[in-house]
């Protein structure tokens, strides 16, 4: 049984495309393993947060994740701050890593800009967080898109150079968990953009609390193009809003986009996007529905998030104490 270590940001509400690129497969990873799953509330900080807001989003996506299937009696559901742990190592990890590696991170200089002077230090120093969010648990696998693996590549480069200055074996290998098979979801107005919680247009994505008329407002005004659906998803690849269409679709109803292209081929958008109205109806209604009611109780979700972060200290206090007595630092009292 792996130990597998996932987070996401609390801010915003969870998407479709979170669901569909990283939920669904934390759903079916928690059957055979050790899940450990965190609402990473200290990284959503890195850029100025509304301090009412942050709070009220992270129990609502708390709640979105047991409405998803996240059971917070046989993995660990909490939030990041709540685990002291994490940043006691962060800032160990602060003091390995080397400046010039996260310098050449390249979320770093998209999330920067050219601007990169007057962004927050959190920002630049968040992946070592990060290595110390998995690394504090001894986690050996964490489920990622491909976009993200330079991230667990620095954290494998932290944990190297940890045991080689302190001549240890004491941090594992972390294995990333590409999941080569989880549609990526675009945005529904720019095709060659993911769907994202940060964006500033709510048209762009569908929230998983979205209400039906929104769901229905949302597809039917998704971007397309003038031609008709092609008969092969080869014919796709130089439309990208079509294709992210036909890619949802094919993740919701459980068939290969070659398999929507059969039915829908020679026709324009029209009976395509109703098909996946009814569809995004169909799986978002009980999670939006079990959301409002877990959601209604804001003292329930602290104790199930509460609940989650003893078990999770349980693990990894004593694998932090043991990081600090390495590099020499004496125990607490």
């Amino acid at each position: 049984m792996a130990r597998i270590f996932s987070g996401i940001q609390p801010t915003g509400i969870a998407h479709l495309g979170n669901y569909l690129g990283a939920i669904q497969n934390w759903v079916a990873l928690q059957q055979d393993n050790e899940g450990i799953y965190c609402l990473v509330d200290l990284h959503a900080i890195t850029v100025w947060q509304d301090p009412a807001a942050l709070r009220a989003q992270t129990r609502t996506n708390a709640a979105l994740l047991i409405a998803c299937g996240i059971d917070p009696d046989r993995s660990i559901l909490f939030h990041q701050s709540a685990v002291h742990a994490h940043t006691r190592l962060a800032w160990i990890f602060n003091c390995v890593a080397r400046f010039g590696w996260l310098n050449r991170m390249t979320q770093f200089k998209d999330k920067a800009g050219k601007d990169r002077e007057a962004v927050s230090t959190g920002l630049f120093v968040y992946p070592n967080l990060m290595a110390a969010d998995i690394l504090a648990y001894h986690a050996t696998e964490v489920p990622v898109g491909d976009d993200q693996s330079q991230h667990l590549e620095l954290a494998n480069d932290i944990a190297q150079k940890f045991n080689h200055d302190y001549e240890t074996d004491f941090f594992p290998t972390i294995h990333p968990r590409i999941m080569t098979s989880t549609a990526r979801i675009m945005s529904l107005r720019d095709g060659a953009k993911k769907m994202s919680k940060s964006d500033t247009s709510d048209q762009s994505r569908i929230n998983l609390t979205d209400d039906n008329d929104a769901i229905a407002q949302k597809i039917r005004r998704a971007k397309t193009d003038p031609a008709d659906l092609p008969d092969h998803p080869e014919k796709l690849e130089t439309r990208p809003e079509a294709r992210n269409l036909v890619g949802i679709f094919a993740a919701l109803a459980g068939i290969t986009p070659a398999e929507v292209l059969r039915d829908h081929a020679n026709q324009g958008f029209g009976h395509l996007k109703e098909r996946l109205t009814e569809l995004v109806i169909e799986t978002l209604t009980p999670i939006r529905d079990e959301t409002n009611r877990l959601a209604a109780d804001p003292s329930h979700i602290d104790s199930v998030l509460h609940r989650g972060a003893s078990r999770a200290a349980a693990i990894a206090n004593p694998i932090v104490a043991e990081a600090e007595r390495l590099v020499g630092l004496l125990p607490a009292p």
